[in-house]
């Protein structure tokens, strides 16, 4: 057997043995335009690859044509990777679906043969992706040289979903696109600020998990597979990402090829804005699309400041005002319910119970009070019954404060027969201290806050928090660095306590690493209020279990537990996991 040779020096893998080229960094490791079966375990077909280069960019011109070694499913790599399915074979390499029975999961692989003339370019890119350590790119996770074969073990996404079938079903809401632009713009210009570039960056690279996150896979790699190289690589990458956006916008390709399942433009019209070839498109995402495409003249015709950087690009997409999601619309022919107002909560009304074994009872609906008699005789009736209602309610007055005095003087009484002073019982036992009596306080809802953000924290799992079972967690999206990527100053629930009360303390319970947070108030307010700035801090605490005590009266309806650091995750990206929130006045 040949001896073995890797691209990297090894690291810990999570099974505690050695793995080449940095397992656990984050890095992408995208195939071709065509290898979209990535993110699905089911059995796919073969995709033929797409052969369309971007524009500009430059393959090489002595590629190997070596054909790719006899590989089969079932087919073993260093004893632990066995081959499922072959997505696509071309150019003298192969992708394959492949299963690490090792750490028993799904992971995709690339195979050359050892003599390709492309062979050591991939492993210099797999090695150089694996240590950009960035979770927004989909992970390298092995490069290695074995048995006259070089192959790329990278990670696999099973939960997600490529653009090219996200714009299949239609174009994407102004706020899918601003997020979509934004994340991608962010990652590539982080990654060309450590010397990396993409060049094949197309919806089929482009990934959407099911927590709204974006991942790019394929840098560097994808283009050292096919040979593409470019002497203005940031340009390159910038106009990919406008293209993205602008078939996001116009579900258009923004050229005059039909490319991954898109209609190109006519060729005799040029490049046509988005708000142009579609009705109803966000304008200012349209004019940073076209600040991107800069090569064919896009922004001559609007004199717009063109992006030729990825930096740049995310710039302008940041500068646009918030793009806010949309809302969630009535389903179609549903009736709006009646509500009840209940203890400064809206509730449906309770439905009548059929009998066991009867037919079911519906309510019947109350119908307009019966008319009082016109004419003179009717006045009469009306002026009697107003009287008499006013007469009820003066004498049903004026018992209720006699008896609220009775019972106010009789109080006085025994505490002063007691030794206790009427100042001090009227006071509620709040004098002097925050007036906390230690019984819990029921949250009648809760919801996560994020007003930096624009898609929100995990609004499905919220309940979590505070359902009295430690096992279930609501958690926050995952970020690259404690401080949540630099992104914004933290995120939070706001709980809302049914009614203004006494808040004595709030233990919050944390899953994993220490954690900080704080507590924060909306005291006055009637309505959940939705800028943070409208709730003042009221107490801080950091660890695993932390309880948060105003150091004065609080009296509040509304409350926000504020995260302010997040611990790391065994995946190593940071969010923040809550088991239980409880508090007591």
């Amino acid at each position: 057997m040949a001896e073995r040779s890797t691209a990297a020096v090894g690291v810990a893998n999570e099974s505690g043995d050695t793995q080449p080229l940095a397992a656990q960094a984050d890095s992408a490791t995208a195939d071709d335009a065509t290898d979209r079966g990535e993110e699905n375990d089911a059995p796919q077909q073969t995709i033929p690859e797409e052969t369309a280069e971007l524009p500009d960019s430059k393959p090489e011109k002595s590629a190997q044509s070596t054909e790719p070694p006899e590989l089969h499913s079932g087919h073993k790599l260093a004893r632990r990777y066995r081959l499922e399915e072959c997505l696509t074979r071309i150019d003298g390499f192969s992708s394959w679906r492949a299963v690490d029975e090792k750490l028993r999961r799904a992971v995709g692989i690339h195979i050359l043969p050892a003599d390709h003339s492309r062979a050591r370019p991939v492993l210099a890119a797999a090695r150089s992706a694996a240590l950009l350590g960035d979770p927004r790119f989909v992970q390298v996770l092995d490069a290695v040289e074995e048995n006259d074969l070089v192959y790329v073990i990278h990670e696999w996404l099973p939960d997600a979903t490529d653009l090219t079938a996200i714009l299949a079903a239609g174009p994407q809401e102004a706020h899918d696109c601003y997020q979509m632009a934004s994340q991608v713009a962010q990652a590539m210009a982080a990654a060309h600020r450590e010397g990396l570039a993409h060049l094949r960056l197309s919806p089929d690279c482009v990934l959407r998990t099911e927590s709204g996150q974006y991942r790019i896979r394929g840098l560097a790699v994808a283009a050292a597979l096919h040979g593409v190289s470019s002497e203005r690589p940031q340009r390159e990458d910038t106009e990919a990402i406008g293209a993205l956006l602008y078939a996001s916008l116009a579900q258009r390709w923004p050229y005059p090829e039909d490319q991954y399942g898109l209609t190109g433009l006519p060729k005799d019209v040029g490049l046509v804005a988005p708000d142009q070839v579609r009705a109803r498109v966000h304008r200012g995402l349209s004019e940073v699309a076209m600040r991107a495409l800069v090569n064919d003249g896009a922004t001559a015709s609007r004199e717009l400041q063109p992006c030729a950087t990825p930096e740049e690009l995310a710039k302008a997409i940041a500068a646009l005002p918030k793009i806010r999601p949309p809302e969630a619309a009535r389903p179609p022919g549903s009736p709006y319910q009646r509500t009840t107002y209940q203890q400064g909560s809206y509730r449906q009304p309770p439905a009548r119970q059929s009998p066991p074994g009867g037919p079911p009872t519906t309510a019947l609906a109350a119908g307009p009070p019966p008319a009082l008699p016109g004419g003179r005789t009717g006045k009469a009736l009306k002026w009697a019954v107003s009287s008499l209602l006013i007469a009820a309610l003066g004498l049903g007055s004026w018992q209720l404060a006699d008896t609220l005095m009775n019972r106010q003087n009789q109080s006085q009484d025994n505490n002063t027969s007691a030794g206790a002073s009427p100042s001090a019982s009227d006071s509620g036992g709040t004098s002097g201290g925050t007036g906390t009596s230690g019984r819990p306080v029921v949250i009648s809802g809760a919801k996560d806050f994020d007003p930096e953000g624009t898609d929100g924290e995990n609004a499905k799992s919220v309940a979590n928090a505070y359902d009295g079972n430690a096992s279930t967690y609501w958690e926050t999206m995952w970020y690259s660095r404690a401080d949540f990527g630099g992104l914004k100053s933290g995120v939070g629930l706001i709980l809302d306590l049914g009614k203004s009360q006494h808040v004595g303390s709030v233990k919050v319970d944390f899953i994993g690493d220490t954690t900080s947070v704080e507590l924060r108030a909306a005291s006055g307010s009637s309505t959940m209020p939705t800028s943070l700035s409208d709730y003042s801090k009221v107490a801080s605490g950091t660890g695993t279990t932390v309880t948060l005590k105003p150091d004065k009266t609080l009296k509040a309806r509304y409350v926000l537990v504020w995260l302010t650091n997040l611990p790391q995750t065994s995946d190593g990206t940071y969010r923040g996991r809550i088991s239980e929130i409880n508090v007591t006045s």
